[in-house]
Parts: C-alpha cells; sequence; structure tokens
C-alpha cells in the first residue's frame, strides 16, 4: 500500500510542476485536466504525509527514549508524544486505506431522481411531494440546480409520480443510497379519527449517462406527442408539445411534459432513457459479478424498504445502518447532511472489509 502511495505522491509533485508551467497555462484542455487530476489527488497525499510526519515522530521519540540519560520530566514528555504518534498512526493508516477504494466512477454527474407514490393511495401522493420537497431543499444547500422533467399531480397537491434532474459536481455522491423505499406514519390532512396511515413512496436515482456510454440507435424508438395536462385541468397546453419516447427493444417508456417547447421536452426525455437504460446495464453488471455479501453494498437496492419517517414521534429510522435520529422536522427541510455522511461511512466500511477478505 505504502508503495503505491509514494508513488501518488511523486505523480502529485510532477502536477504541480506542470501547472506552473507557461505552455501548460495557455493549454486550456491540459490545464484543466491535470487541475481535476490533481484536486482528487490531494485528500490522498495529505493524509499519507500526515502518516509519514507521525511515523518520523515516532521514530524520533523511541531514540531519545533509547539513548537514555532523560531526566523525569523529559522522558514523560517524550513518552507522551510516543503514545500520540502511535495513535495518529493507526487512525491516518485507516483513512488511508478508505482513501485507496476504489473511486465510484459515477460520483461526481449529474443525477435523475424518480419519486413514486407506493402503498397509501393520496396519502403515498402526498409524501411522494413532501420528499421532493426535501431534496429540493437539499439541492439548493449545495447551490446545485433542480429541473423537474415529469409530474403527475393529484388533486390535493400531492405526487403520484414525480422525476427530475439534479445538476451539480457530486450530486451522485450524495443521493445515491436514497434509492428504495421510504415509509411514512402520520396522521393524514384527511383523516377525520386521528389514526395514524402507513404508507410508502419509491425513490430510483440514477446518474446521467453521456451519449458515448449509452447509444441509442433512433431507429429503435417511438416517439409520440400529445397535450400536457395536469390535476383538476391545470396546466393544459393547446398544442401536442409533451412527448412519450418508448425503447422498443426493451419496452421503456418515458414521458416529458414539463416544458412549453416540444424539443425541449424531447431532450430531457432522451436524457431520462439514456439514464434509465445505464442504470438497468449497471445493476444487471453488479449483479453479476458480485457475491451475495457484496451485492448489497453500494447497490441501494430500490426494492426493500430503507427508511422510516414517524410523524408522531418525530423520529427518522434508517434500517439499512441502524440510525434514528430525532430531528424529522430539519429532515423534512433539508438537513440531510448527517443521514448521508452515515450512510457513506458504513458501505465504505462495507467495501474495505470485503477488499480485505480478497
Amino acid at each position: 500500500m505504502f508503495e503505491k502511495l509514494s508513488a501518488v505522491e511523486s505523480r502529485y509533485e510532477q502536477i504541480g510542476m506542470e501547472l506552473t508551467r507557461p505552455e501548460t497555462v495557455s493549454d486550456n484542455v491540459l490545464f484543466t485536466k491535470l487541475m481535476k487530476e490533481h484536486s482528487e489527488l490531494t485528500p490522498l497525499v495529505e493524509k499519507y504525509r500526515e502518516y509519514s510526519n507521525a511515523l518520523n515522530q515516532e521514530k524520533e521519540a523511541l531514540e531519545l527514549l533509547n539513548n537514555g540519560g532523560l531526566d523525569k520530566d523529559f522522558r514523560e514528555l517524550v513518552e507522551e508524544e510516543l503514545r500520540e504518534a502511535k495513535e495518529k498512526i493507526v487512525v491516518c493508516a485507516d483513512e488511508l486505506k478508505i482513501l485507496l477504494l476504489p473511486k465510484d466512477p459515477n460520483d461526481d454527474k449529474n443525477i435523475i431522481v424518480e419519486i413514486r407514490g407506493g402503498a397509501g393511495g393520496e396519502e403515498a401522493a402526498l409524501f411522494a411531494a413532501s420528499l421532493f420537497r426535501m431534496y429540493s431543499m437539499y439541492a439548493e444547500s449545495k447551490r446545485w440546480n433542480i429541473d423537474v422533467t415529469n409530474v403527475n399531480e393529484t388533486e390535493l397537491g400531492g405526487y403520484k409520480e414525480i422525476s427530475f434532474m439534479v445538476e451539480g459536481v457530486g450530486a451522485y455522491s450524495k443521493f445515491k443510497y436514497e434509492s428504495g423505499v421510504h415509509r411514512v406514519q402520520r396522521v393524514p390532512d384527511t383523516e377525520t379519527q386521528g389514526r395514524i396511515h402507513t404508507s410508502t413512496v419509491t425513490v430510483a436515482v440514477m446518474p446521467e449517462a453521456d451519449d458515448v456510454e449509452i447509444d441509442i440507435n433512433p431507429a429503435d424508438l417511438k416517439i409520440d406527442t400529445f397535450r400536457s395536462s395536469g390535476a383538476g385541468g391545470q396546466h393544459i397546453n393547446k398544442t401536442s408539445s409533451a412527448i412519450r419516447v418508448t425503447h422498443i427493444p426493451t419496452g421503456t417508456v418515458v414521458e416529458c411534459q414539463d416544458e412549453r417547447s416540444q424539443f425541449k421536452n424531447k431532450d430531457k426525455a432522451l436524457k431520462v432513457l439514456r439514464a434509465r437504460l445505464y442504470d438497468a446495464a449497471k445493476r444487471e453488471h453488479d449483479d453479476a459479478i458480485a457475491s451475495d455479501r457484496r451485492s448489497q453494498v453500494g447497490t441501494g437496492d430500490r426494492s426493500e424498504r430503507i427508511r422510516t419517517y414517524n410523524f408522531p414521534q418525530g423520529r427518522l429510522t434508517d434500517h439499512r445502518i441502524g440510525l434514528t435520529l430525532y430531528k424529522l422536522d430539519a429532515v423534512m427541510n433539508g438537513d440531510i447532511e448527517e443521514i448521508i455522511d452515515a450512510l457513506t461511512t458504513y458501505y465504505r466500511a462495507e467495501a474495505l472489509k470485503a477488499q480485505e477478505e480478497n
């Protein structure tokens, strides 16, 4: 591991020198490429240097203690420095192992999120709207852009389904563990007896696919146009600007009616289609190469219940990692960073465990 880290540090220093050369600065493509690589290597190199400094401190402390001739107070001081250095070495070594894990190539990508009401009828649709609001507020806190591609509203303002894009560096890395079944327990506004209802909503998070990753043959597409419409006759267009795209080989159907322009709706629909096909191919590939235990690491299986939102108790529980928080109001207002960090840490630890077993 440490031979690899030494090579990484050398490459980091080489890039730093390259970035100061006039010919590099004048080449926008090369300069951007090197800056990105330099930025990606920085956390690893900084941690490696921290680890190396701790090793040097340990070595110096041991040499002082082995040479003898120290008075009591100075010896105690050196022994304390030795303990701190040893602790630092262990902590840095563990953090370096995590930093050396293969990076998910999709982590920096934009994403497409699809939220659908499940069991629970209107209450499920209302909670789907609540989840969309939660994710939107979180994305806004990260200064990311939200772009709705399709929405199917209900009479009471809920969503039978809603699809939207989140555009921002690192969006997939933050959202990828949100895929799955979200369960809500609360008293609906329409409930006169004050009874708690349980409903479910499904969330699917997909990285936006590049054109080169998913090549779609135009001959495989059936494209239909229709008039946009909303709940209760709202947002009805007089022109057929809404688009329905069917991918004939897989039977995948995507609709987009958010834009007034037929061209813009078609462009968005193709982005969603490309993401769905990429996601399906990725999941098939992961299932084919992963063991039963490791297939659950980082997949965010959307067929399983992952989280419960209990409103009467103000409690959120993530069932995958046993995390319980009593700050549901804050969570529903977009404060989900603590949950995301806990999930990221857990799945990194699982990936590290699987790597060590191999």
